[in-house]
This record gives structure tokens, sequence and C-alpha cells, in this order.
């Protein structure tokens, strides 16, 4: 993969406690099968703030949320859903947590941006433009 820019500060994250601890679980499980994206996950949990379901701002990225969010690179705006591995399904815009996209995502909120690595390792500027969390319409 190619490096990120080294000029390039990530945006605070923010996780519920339950949520962190569950994919931190989930990318350990995963580092034999897909040690990059495992280890991208788990880098992006590490530096996240935890909090309570109660504390977790609206517009986080969490599991199971839809998320717009534009590559500043081609303009192009994608609407994706995170969810679980068993649950992806990249025709209906399922993106797993387990991919470099959802490892990206995940914690993010609504304007902000990241340097990300796309599967093919070039890094893209990625910018959250709306989070809809499960059952909630988009603010």
């Amino acid at each position: 993969m190619q490096a990120e820019p080294a000029d390039q500060v990530r945006p605070p994250i923010v996780l519920t406690d339950a949520e962190a601890e569950a994919l931190t679980a989930l990318a350990l499980a995963a580092e034999r099968r897909s040690p990059a994206v495992s280890e991208m996950l788990l880098e992006e949990l590490e530096r996240a703030q935890s909090c309570s379901a109660e504390d977790l701002p609206e517009d986080a990225v969490t599991m199971d949320s839809q998320v717009t969010f534009v590559d500043e690179a081609s303009g192009a705006t994608h609407v994706v859903r995170l969810v679980y591995p068993g649950d992806a399904d990249s025709e209906s815009g399922k993106i797993s947590i387990l991919t470099p996209l959802g490892a990206g995502l995940i914690g993010l909120r609504v304007g902000q941006s990241i340097s990300w690595p796309n599967r093919a390792g070039q890094h893209r500027d990625l910018r959250i433009v709306t989070v809809e969390q499960p059952g909630k319409p988009a603010p």
C-alpha cells in the first residue's frame, strides 16, 4: 500500500465502548485472513475516543449507519451502509467494516475528511456529508 501523506493528520474519531470492544475482537479474529485491513482497523480503534451510547454524537459513523461521503479527488458522492462482514453486499451498498473503506469511515463525523487508502493502496480524501443512524432519519 502507498504510504499515507506525511503531512496528513487523521481527524479525531469517536465510538461507543461496546462497539469499540466488538470491533477490536472482530479485527483480531481477522488478522490471519485480512492482515492489512485488520491492522488499519486496529489502528483506528486504538486512536478512537470511547464514550457511552448516550454520549455518542448523532453524526458519528457507527455500525449499521448509512453514510454519504464525497471522494474529493473525483467529486463522486457515495452512499453506503457500514455493516459486519456477514451482512456485506456491495450491490446494495452494504460495506463491511473489514474493508479498507469500512475501516476508514468508522467513527468519523459529518464534515470531517480523512486521507485513506482504497483497495489498490492509493490514498484518497473522503469527506463525510451525512450520517443516518439505524432507525433514525438523517438530520
